[in-house]
């Protein structure tokens, strides 16, 4: 390969600036297969902009009907291809790339996407709360669009999302029952990833959402040790596992 790939995101206040979890679950999935790359920062109002510019598929649509764009967006100069969506990005790294690791293994794409929709119903009753936790962290021009645009989708201010005390004690208790079924699958594994011994893009997936999680809260923070220490410790643990694959380049 004679270039990198560009791989856009969107940066935050944070050391080393990644912290959305979509993104993540690119940049992991670039580290595993060793694909050689270059991250270009895009704030939230420039995403719509730069697709366009740069002919990248929408993702979406807006609640009038019109495309919506959103990262992460990848551009190949090896091939001229440039793809949205980070499952689609993760299907073009594997059948353009063949060789170094493999994101969907035997065939494992369907059996990946159902993990992933397992994934967001365990961790769902905590996505208010990362969303609050996103805000403050994002630069001035991204944090104004992020809480205009989240606010007017949940019909909350930010900061009444999930708020400090029983609510959010509550929010946690049901995200920490429903990780429990994860666990469950996970324990049937001999090896440290989704799939076993094998990194896959489902660790790019898992990875993606604790990263975040860790991120938003504080490494050090009593927050994420405590998430961290559920089911025996196995979310700090796992995390730890995929630092090698966590480079932000």
């Amino acid at each position: 390969m004679s270039s990198p790939i560009i791989f856009y995101d969107i940066p935050s206040k944070l050391p080393g600036n990644a912290w959305s979890p979509n993104t993540w679950k690119t940049r992991y999935a670039l580290n595993i297969k060793g694909v050689p790359y270059k991250t270009q920062w895009v704030e939230y109002p420039d995403i719509e902009a730069l697709a366009l510019k740069i002919g990248a598929p929408p993702t979406g649509s807006k609640d009038d009907g019109s495309p919506s764009y959103t990262l992460p967006i990848i551009s190949d100069p090896n091939t001229g291809k440039v793809v949205s969506d980070s499952l689609l990005i993760a299907a073009y790294l594997d059948e353009t790339y063949p060789t170094g690791n493999t994101l969907f293994p035997s065939a494992s794409h369907p059996l990946i996407e159902a993990f992933e929709a397992g994934l967001m119903v365990a961790i769902g009753p905590i996505l208010l709360l990362q969303l609050s936790l996103s805000n403050p962290i994002l630069n001035p021009s991204s944090e104004k669009y992020f809480r205009a645009t989240r606010e007017a989708k949940f019909g909350l201010k930010i900061e009444e999302f999930s708020p400090a005390g029983p609510k959010r004690d509550a929010d946690l208790a049901k995200a920490k029952e429903g990780l429990a079924t994860l666990d469950g699958w996970l324990s049937r594994n001999s090896g440290p990833y989704v799939l076993g011994a094998k990194v896959s893009y489902a660790d790019g997936i898992l990875g993606g959402w604790l990263t975040w999680i860790k991120l938003t809260h504080g490494a050090n923070s009593a927050a994420w040790k405590d998430i961290a220490s559920w089911h025996g410790g196995r979310w700090g643990t796992y995390v730890t596992s995929l630092e090698k694959y966590a480079t932000v380049a």
